[in-house]
C-alpha cells in the first residue's frame, strides 16, 4: 500500500458546499424524521482539512465559533471509523472554515464526509462503500451525498441518492446574509406536503439550464415561508437578486443563504460587491464548475 501522508508535509483535503436546487418536504415520517425531495449541486466554496499524527482524536478549528470538542461531526466521524476498525489510533483534524455554518449549505456534512472518506487511508486502512454509506447517516441525513462526486436528486431524509451529471452554465452568486438558521427549529414550524412539486425533479432542474425562466415556475424551497416570516431580510435578499439580475433564485437548504444564477459574471460581480459592503458573505461559482 502506497502511504500518502507525511508529517512534515500534510494533504489538504477541500470540502465543497452544497446548494439545493428545488427542496420540497414531503412528509413527516413515525421515526420523527421528515421525507424530502431535492436536488444536491456542489458550488466553489470550501472547507480545508489536514490530518496530522496525535495519540488521540483531536480537532482544531480556525474560528472560535465551530467547537472543537467530541460535538464536532469531525470528531464523530474519526470515531464511528475508530470503532468500526476497532484500533485506537488517533489524529489531529485541522480543520479551516469557510462555509457558513447554520447557512444551509452542508458544511458540517462536507467535512464529516471528507473525514470517513480520507482518514482510513492516513490509518493504513479501507473501509468499503457500503460501511461508508452506512457510517455516513449515522453523521446526518445530507452525509451520504458528500461521499460521492456528482449532482444528485435526494430522497428520503436525504440519503436516498441519484446521481447525474449536472453543468450549470450560469454564474452562481452565494450570499450569506449573517443570519443563523438551525434544522431543527425549520423543520420545527414547516407543514409538509401542502404544494405539489415537479413529476420529475431531475428533468425539471435539466430543463431549467437551457429554459431558466422554466426554473423560477417549477421549483421552490418549501423552507422559504417559514424562514421569511422570521427574517424578512432573507426575503429582501432574494427579492434583491432578482431585482438586479438573476434569472433564477433560491434559499438553499433550511436557509439563511440565498443564491441567484446570472447570465453575465459582470452582473453578478457588481451584486456581490454590493451585498458584502452591506457586511454579507459572498462567493461566486463561475459557469460549468465542477468539483
Amino acid at each position: 500500500m502506497i502511504f500518502r501522508y507525511s508529517v512534515l508535509h500534510p494533504i489538504m483535503f477541500r470540502a465543497y458546499a452544497k446548494i439545493n436546487i428545488g427542496l420540497y418536504v414531503v412528509e413527516r415520517r413515525p421515526d420523527g424524521y421528515h421525507n424530502i425531495e431535492t436536488v444536491f449541486h456542489r458550488i466553489d466554496l470550501w472547507d480545508e482539512l489536514a490530518f496530522a499524527l496525535s495519540p488521540a482524536i483531536e480537532v482544531r478549528p480556525t474560528t472560535p465559533d465551530v467547537p472543537g470538542d467530541a460535538s464536532n461531526i469531525c470528531h464523530k466521524a474519526a470515531r464511528l471509523l475508530q470503532e468500526h476498525l476497532g484500533i485506537s489510533a488517533g489524529v489531529r483534524i485541522s480543520l479551516r472554515k469557510q462555509i457558513p455554518v447554520g447557512a444551509g449549505l452542508g458544511g458540517g456534512s462536507a467535512d464529516g464526509a471528507m473525514v470517513l472518506r480520507e482518514l482510513p487511508a492516513f490509518w493504513g486502512r479501507v473501509v468499503d462503500e457500503s460501511t461508508l454509506r452506512r457510517l455516513a447517516l449515522e453523521l446526518g441525513s445530507d452525509v451520504p451525498f458528500f461521499l460521492g462526486r456528482e449532482s444528485a436528486v435526494a430522497g428520503g431524509r436525504g440519503e436516498i441518492l441519484d446521481y447525474f451529471p449536472l453543468d450549470i452554465p450560469f454564474v452562481i452568486l452565494l450570499c450569506y446574509p449573517n443570519i443563523h438558521v438551525t434544522t431543527g427549529w425549520a423543520y420545527g414550524r414547516i407543514t409538509p406536503g401542502t404544494v405539489g412539486k415537479p413529476v420529475d425533479l431531475r428533468q425539471a432542474v435539466l430543463r431549467g439550464m437551457h429554459e431558466p425562466v422554466r426554473l423560477a415556475q417549477l421549483l421552490r424551497n418549501d423552507f422559504e415561508p417559514v424562514v421569511f416570516a422570521s427574517h424578512p431580510a432573507v426575503a429582501e435578499l432574494k427579492q434583491t437578486m432578482i431585482r438586479e439580475g438573476a434569472v433564477f433564485s433560491l434559499m438553499s437548504g433550511s436557509g439563511s443563504s440565498v443564491y441567484g444564477f446570472f447570465s453575465e459574471i459582470q452582473d453578478a460581480e457588481r451584486v456581490a460587491a454590493s451585498l458584502a459592503a452591506r457586511g454579507f458573505r459572498t462567493s461566486i461559482t463561475l459557469p460549468h464548475f465542477h468539483v
